[in-house]
């Protein structure tokens, strides 16, 4: 079994989404109703595009670029707000991810921050989680300070290695040395929480590299720490150069490092996810969270409604969905996501759940479909029957082996309409990237 066929973050992936006519915020706006909600910021610029990275976001922007950006982001605030008026929702869990949000400049992130104060009600100070995410040379003593005084409860510090060596190969643009310092920097400041994010499966990667890097970040004492294998998809830059991830080697290197951060104390939570905290993480109801994004790139969820703009990887697709986003009259209307069936709805509840610990309640599934999971999805029985998952008191759980092979499960129980529309997109894209490749080795 290939442990790493796909990263399931989330369900159905924004390549199985497509156009929509007739399907406009105020119909759904019901949903963010009498109940804390997520608010996502999406900011998609970054220094340079790193090798593995298929996110959306885009390099080379200055200022006048940025403020642009911004300022077709608080229009679509301001048409927001007048919807969301009637039901007066609280968001009380803010994400400012990118790209690297602090590639915004002082001025500029106080833009930011006040456009959020200004058009939503972030809820009670002392019961708001606010999260953004940086990157070692964005990471400036005046920009945490400016995070600290905006409310920010959560940095992530995306460091991936300590090594000078695989930070090359990996097309990072800072140095070890200069994560050790940022990192050095922002526990200095006392958030209420500090992750770092680590990548294994590099080419050249040993687990005796692995193991330092890891043994030196526990030694900064950071709240969390995410360890993620290398995925080299299509249109990302380690792709043209040919890079193809060893799974079975990266498994090994994984296996390794995960037994050392639980050994050091670490509780984990999921594949990725190691957390600096004794006893069972407490069960959390998340198949239906509700977050609405601002910005272009950023996804929404909407009870069955999950919408974004066009999925876009290279340069040139981004910059185009940018220039859309921009010239935008009116961001209440909804033309591009996935409308979730009963039975996806379904799926998106086992996933979101399974993968993390401690699992599928599941009394909760029953008592909210009325069905069995396991009649519903007879895959997970079979999975008990290999050991890689069991009944552990209320819950269905995956045991360590299958929390190991997360990536390899979750696609497993991906629907068949969504496997198609995922591999649509994929063929559609495919000759296009090869052309880009093409052209970039005639250059």
């Amino acid at each position: 079994m290939n442990p790493y066929r796909q990263y399931m973050y989330s369900y159905p992936h924004k390549t199985a989404y497509g156009p929509l006519e007739g399907v406009f915020l105020k119909d759904y706006v019901s949903c963010l109703a009498g109940r804390e909600n997520g608010l996502y910021v999406h900011i998609p610029f970054c220094r340079s595009k790193c090798g593995y990275c298929n996110l959306f976001s885009v390099t080379g922007q200055g200022r006048e670029a940025v403020d642009r950006y911004l300022q077709a982001a608080e229009r679509q605030c301001r048409q927001y707000r007048e919807v969301l008026e009637e039901v007066s929702p609280v968001f009380s869990q803010v994400v400012i991810g990118g790209g690297t949000p602090l590639y915004l400049t002082e001025a500029q992130l106080d833009h930011m921050f006040a456009m959020l104060n200004r058009y939503f009600d972030l809820g009670e100070p002392a019961k708001r989680d606010m999260v953004i995410e940086t990157a070692p040379g964005q990471t400036t003593e005046e920009k945490l300070r400016l995070l600290k005084q905006a409310g920010v409860t959560r940095v992530s510090l995306g460091i991936q290695s300590f090594s000078d060596r695989e930070l090359s190969t990996l097309g990072r643009r800072h140095d070890a040395g200069q994560a050790r310092k940022a990192l050095e920097l922002l526990q200095s400041f006392d958030f209420s929480c500090v992750n770092v994010d680590f990548i294994y499966g590099i080419p050249g990667q040993t687990t005796d590299s692995l193991l330092a890097s890891l043994k030196e970040a526990v030694s900064f004492g950071p709240d969390e720490i995410f360890l993620y294998p290398l995925y080299v998809k299509h249109g990302a830059g380690l792709e043209r150069a040919g890079v193809v991830p060893d799974g079975e080697a990266a498994f090994a290197r994984y296996q390794a490092g995960a037994e050392f951060l639980r050994t050091a104390g670490f509780r984990q939570d999921s594949m990725r996810r190691f957390v600096r905290k004794q006893g069972r993480r407490a069960y959390t109801e998340c198949g239906f969270g509700t977050s609405l994004a601002l910005g272009c790139g950023g996804r929404s969820y909407l009870g069955n409604l999950h919408f974004c703009s066009p999925y876009a990887i290279t340069r040139g697709e981004c910059l185009a969905r940018l220039a859309e986003y921009e010239a935008a009259d009116d961001y209440t209307r909804i033309t591009h996501g996935f409308l979730l069936s009963e039975e996806e709805m379904r799926r998106r509840y086992v996933i979101r759940h399974l993968l993390i610990r401690p699992g599928l309640r599941l009394s909760a599934y029953q008592a909210r479909f009325g069905r069995d999971v396991r009649l519903d999805f007879p895959l997970l029985v079979q999975w008990a029957g290999q050991g890689l998952a069991k009944v552990e008191g209320e819950f269905f759980t995956l045991t360590q082996a299958g929390l190991d092979l997360s990536d390899a499960l979750g696609p497993r129980l991906i629907s068949l309409q969504v496997q198609n529309a995922m591999r649509r997109w994929e063929e559609s894209h495919e000759q296009a990237y090869d052309l880009i490749q093409r052209q970039s080795e005639e250059l």
